[in-house]
């Protein structure tokens, strides 16, 4: 059912957290919490009032849904037992509840034009997000030292996974998009981040693995592999050149636990002491193991590794940490806040259903590569993969715009896994349907799903490209 209504709700729901910021003091953090996260929550709302239901039921789909919903609602429980600040317990909440209220919304049989929607406004709110975050953060000044924590936008390696989605797997090039990639390694260089490479680089693989369904195609996507490794070192030349401390940086960061007493990277070592006080809180009685210490418990860095920090951290300073925020360690932190019963289950089901979806993109692109919304299908994948992506150097569901964007992606993921698996060949007649179907052929589609839906490419999405025509079609891509 179209609804008047429903274009503006989708961008009120997506770009106000794309200007979100990281506050320098807790009165401007409050007051930006209402004035970003108040709009997005009621468009979401809407949105959810008005959004198609599904008639079909999907396994994946319902336990991704109870897996979400007891992590969210479940931490009541242990709200309610180790009574911590409510303060605490609801700025680190909310991102979770935007990872949930994304999800719902998104996780929906909506329309080919909805989804358009969707996408276009998620590239743009990401896009946003990107330069807001770098332009403020060198605003406030200070050397490189200082501002390359604050110049780094929360969803940069979700923006990067689309980016590589059109690169490697849809290969397509476009100056503007090849422009924004260009802006997010810049930014990874200047901030200095070793994870954020790291997170490049597996999202680049998993965009190859994506893209070669057989092994004879696996050459095929190493030669536009090249070509984005091309890219990345042409923009890292750039940026050397451009700006010679940058280099410097790098070599300190990477050769810096050669300088220390101890001969290992504070960076690890302290991620490693978070993680070790935070096991040893849940793990200190039945009940928090069982039902965790709740969300914005406080933690600190666990004393066994304190003798490693010897150079780097007084002992006085060591013990003068105390944490409520939502740890650096994604996995560890939702068995410290939810325990067994209500923490790992969304972890686990969520990272379970990207290994589904991502494997059924591959067979569904073996058999049927003109299948359609598998487009969609496969963008939805590499957003939604900068979750764990992320992961490697931080919690990526501890900022606010951040939650709302993976929940989303988790969202389109899920949904368009269900629409595709009742319209596509199971895996059970690979044989029968490959030898039954040409490539090209289409099976018969169910419901919503017709030729032409799901936009091929994210230039179409954005509006930079003509209406295309389906191979093998006497009309134009209803797409536009």
């Amino acid at each position: 059912m179209r609804h008047q209504y429903a274009t503006p709700w989708i961008w009120i729901f997506l770009l106000p957290l794309a200007l979100d910021y990281k506050a320098t003091n807790a009165s401007t953090g409050h007051f930006a919490q209402f004035i970003f996260v108040i709009p997005a929550m009621a468009a979401g709302l809407a949105l959810l009032l008005i959004a198609p239901r599904f008639h079909e039921r999907s396994p994946l789909r319902s336990v991704v849904t109870a897996s979400m919903l007891l992590c969210v609602f479940g931490s009541v429980v242990a709200q309610l037992i180790q009574d911590n600040d409510s303060g605490n317990y609801l700025r680190v909440l909310l991102p979770f509840i935007l990872f949930l209220l994304g999800y719902l919304v998104a996780c929906r049989p909506w329309s080919e034009h909805r989804i358009a929607q969707f996408e276009k406004a998620l590239f743009l709110g990401n896009v946003i997000s990107l330069v807001f975050t770098f332009v403020y953060g060198i605003a406030t000044g200070g050397g490189l030292e200082e501002v390359r924590f604050r110049i780094i936008s929360v969803t940069l390696l979700g923006l990067q996974g689309v980016l590589l989605h059109e690169f490697v797997v849809a290969k397509r090039y476009s100056l503007y998009t090849v422009a924004v990639f260009a802006g997010t390694v810049i930014v990874e260089l200047l901030s200095v981040t070793r994870s954020l490479l790291v997170g490049t680089v597996l999202l680049f693989l998993i965009a190859m693995a994506l893209s070669a369904p057989s092994v004879r195609q696996i050459w095929r996507a190493v030669g536009r592999g090249v070509v984005v490794a091309s890219v990345l070192a042409g923009v890292a030349g750039i940026a050397a050149l451009a700006v010679p401390n940058v280099a410097e940086h790098w070599t300190q960061r990477i050769f810096f636990s050669e300088a220390t007493v101890s001969g290992k990277d504070p960076t690890t070592i302290t991620r490693l002491a978070e993680m070790r006080d935070q096991y040893d809180q849940v793990s200190a009685s039945p009940e928090t193991l069982l039902f965790g210490a709740g969300y914005g418990h406080y933690y600190r860095y666990s004393p066994v590794y304190l003798p490693d920090l010897a150079g780097q951290f007084s002992k006085q300073d060591f013990y003068a940490i105390n944490e409520w925020a939502a740890g650096h360690n994604f996995w560890v932190y939702q068995l410290f806040a939810g325990g067994l019963v209500f923490g790992i289950a969304m972890p686990l089901a969520t990272l379970g259903a990207l290994a589904v979806c991502f494997f059924a993109y591959r067979y569904w692109r073996k058999v049927v590569p003109n299948a359609p919304m598998l487009p969609v299908f496969g963008r939805a994948i590499m957003l939604f993969a900068a979750l764990p992506a992320t992961s490697i150097g931080g919690n990526p569901l501890g900022p606010r715009f951040s939650g709302l964007v993976f929940g989303i992606g988790l969202g389109l993921m899920i949904a368009t896994y269900t629409r595709l698996q009742l319209a596509l060949p199971a895996r059970a007649n690979r044989v029968r349907s490959a030898r039954r179907m040409r490539p090209a052929a289409m099976p018969d589609l169910p419901g919503r799903i017709q030729p032409g839906m799901g936009r091929p490419d994210l230039a179409g999405t954005l509006g930079m490209s003509h209406t295309a025509q389906l191979p093998g079609s006497n009309r134009p891509d209803i797409a536009r």
